[in-house]
């Protein structure tokens, strides 16, 4: 009589190279969809150890990357004492309406001109050259202009963020256009739709998720213009904070200072990717 051997247990990259199971109403499993929340936070928790333990071991001098817990006592230190006789929340406040400011005009502005330009060829050859002439160039390097055109008051510095985030906003909203089916717009002008019908009812809802990708990915070209902006004249915000506590050799005011902006931009893209699965819930199941 012979005996069977036991099943062999798949080994860990068997089973992280498997595919999930299937949802009811699926016929394939959709390749990256999961959940990711808790490695994530695994992640994230491992970077803070590893951060704690270089620090608390000595392997690295405070004044190039001090401990966790210096950096949050001097968070706590500035949100009661302030920075350069300004409060916190006075620095945060003015950073985030200068980003947020130019935010709401690159939108308004840049989301009807990418649509007008992916939908006319002379919209297109008109704007198309400035737009691709600027845009790979950094902000640094027109900010001499934006102060010799626009002085050093809040202009130049809106301005800045707002030339930051207003190629990838027109672009996105550009591209966009070319996701409508060319068979849903020729089934609506064959049912007598007008061109702005077809606009409003089958290019934009099509357009929508380009144009919430370009929105974000516009948003954190500001928030990383933001230090610049601030470099020349400004007494009050985040960048400037930062800036400031670097001449100093603030280590912890400078760390401190990157990690409240981070948070600003991963809230603001949590709420983006709120509004995208309300406003778009068919992107990426098409």
């Amino acid at each position: 009589m012979t005996l069977s051997k036991p099943p062999k247990t798949p080994g860990l990259v068997a089973r992280l190279a498997r595919a999930r199971p299937t949802k009811p109403g699926e016929i394939y499993g959709v390749p990256g969809q999961g959940n990711t929340f808790w490695l994530s936070v695994a992640s994230v928790a491992t970077m803070l150890f590893v951060w704690w333990l270089v620090t608390t071991l000595g392997w690295v001098k405070p004044l190039f990357v001090p401990a966790p817990q210096a950096v949050l006592a001097k968070f706590v230190q500035i949100w009661n004492e302030g920075f350069t006789n300004t409060s916190f929340l006075e620095h945060t406040l003015t950073s985030t309406l200068r980003v947020f400011g130019a935010f709401v005009l690159a939108c308004l502005i840049g989301l009807p001109l990418g649509l007008a330009m992916g939908m006319s060829p002379t919209i297109r050859g008109i704007f198309d050259p400035p737009i691709e002439f600027y845009r790979p160039i950094p902000p640094l390097a027109y900010l001499p202009l934006m102060i010799i055109w626009f002085g050093i008051d809040e202009t130049s510095k809106v301005l800045l963020i707002f030339l930051s985030m207003f190629a990838p906003i027109v672009l996105g909203a550009r591209s966009g256009v070319k996701s409508a089916a060319i068979e849903q717009i020729h089934a609506a002008y064959s049912f007598g739709a007008t061109r702005w019908q077809v606009m409003r009812y089958v290019i934009l809802p099509s357009a929508m998720p380009e144009i919430l990708t370009a929105m974000r990915v516009g948003i954190g070209f500001g928030w990383t213009t933001l230090v610049a902006a601030e470099m020349v004249a400004a007494t009050k915000g985040l960048g400037y904070m930062v800036l400031s506590a670097s001449q100093f050799l603030q280590t912890s005011v400078v760390i401190m200072g990157i990690f409240v902006i981070a948070a600003i931009a991963i809230t603001f893209d949590l709420v983006m990717r709120f509004l995208e699965r309300r406003l778009v819930p068919w992107k990426g199941r098409m």
